[in-house]
């Protein structure tokens, strides 16, 4: 498993709101270790036992918190993104509609501290019998030696649930976001893979517009030993029309799914036509 482990001690940003206090619940129903949550005015308080703090730099006195998960509207994203980056080792940012300069900051931040950023506008992190930092279902997540990378939330899903109706377990699961600018991408999660003991096969899920499959394929092709498969999304997607992520647009005879299938398949990757021909690629590849 990568990322997410039996050492991961989070801290939830936005731990009192609608969605971060129903998914907060959700994540230590999964055993997540959650050790405090964040809400600026609401220190003092506790939710489902995890203690609330005014700010990260007083929860770190008090707790052994290395990670964040971000669940505050994308206006407050930035701010809140900078405090966890300056404390903590990695972060998670599930928020929505950040704008791409907040982004590009954010990002900048992230390097210059070596923390890792996972989002914006991701699913999150799983990793199956050890936890999730995330908004994903786990009921359709299986433990076993299957890692999963994933711009689409919904794809992931689909795919992780085909995989684990085959018997076919996940090491970890990760959503690199939707966003034409994200803290992690695809080559990153890719090297740790290869790195992964527990992770014997990679499923790779892309979507049209960008570069970010083809440079994938090109460090496939020249650092990869482990078997990977892949599903390309936006099949009939017509040129230039943005087809649901910011990212997800075709320009010229780039970012097609003809042109990221061919880079792939150079890189020795099948690709399939169709998310539920992945299990029997995967099969295939093990």
């Amino acid at each position: 498993m990568i990322l997410l482990n039996k050492d991961t001690k989070c801290l939830v940003q936005g731990i009192t709101g609608k969605q971060g206090s129903f998914h907060t619940e959700q994540m230590l129903k999964y055993n997540t270790c959650i050790e405090a949550g964040v809400t600026p005015g609401k220190g003092g308080q506790d939710f489902l036992g995890v203690p609330i703090f005014n700010s990260i730099e007083e929860a770190t006195y008090e707790t052994d918190v290395n990670s964040s998960i971000i669940f505050v509207p994308a206006k407050f994203a930035k701010d809140a993104a900078f405090e966890s980056i300056k404390h903590l080792d990695l972060v998670v940012i599930i928020s929505e509609h950040i704008p791409v300069h907040d982004s590009l900051e954010i990002m900048a931040y992230a390097k210059q501290m070596g923390t890792t950023v996972v989002g914006p506008n991701t699913p999150g992190i799983i990793s199956p019998g050890v936890g999730k930092l995330g908004i994903m279902p786990t009921h359709i997540f299986k433990e076993g030696n299957v890692g999963v990378i994933s711009r689409s939330g919904t794809l992931t899903y689909e795919i992780a649930s085909e995989l684990t109706r085959a018997g076919i377990g996940q090491s970890t699961c990760v959503g690199i976001g939707g966003d034409p600018v994200v803290g992690t991408n695809y080559i990153n999660i890719l090297e740790r893979f290869e790195n992964d003991k527990d992770t014997e096969a990679v499923v790779l899920i892309g979507e049209i517009g960008g570069n970010a499959e083809e440079k994938a394929a090109e460090f496939i092709k020249n650092e990869m030993s482990k078997p990977v498969v892949s599903y390309i999304a936006g099949r009939t997607a017509p040129p230039g029309k943005r087809m649901g992520h910011a990212g997800a647009i075709i320009q010229g005879n780039t970012g097609t799914v003809e042109s990221k299938t061919e880079a792939l398949n150079d890189a020795g990757v099948e690709v399939a036509k169709m998310p539920s021909e992945i299990v029997d690629l995967v099969k295939k590849g093990i």
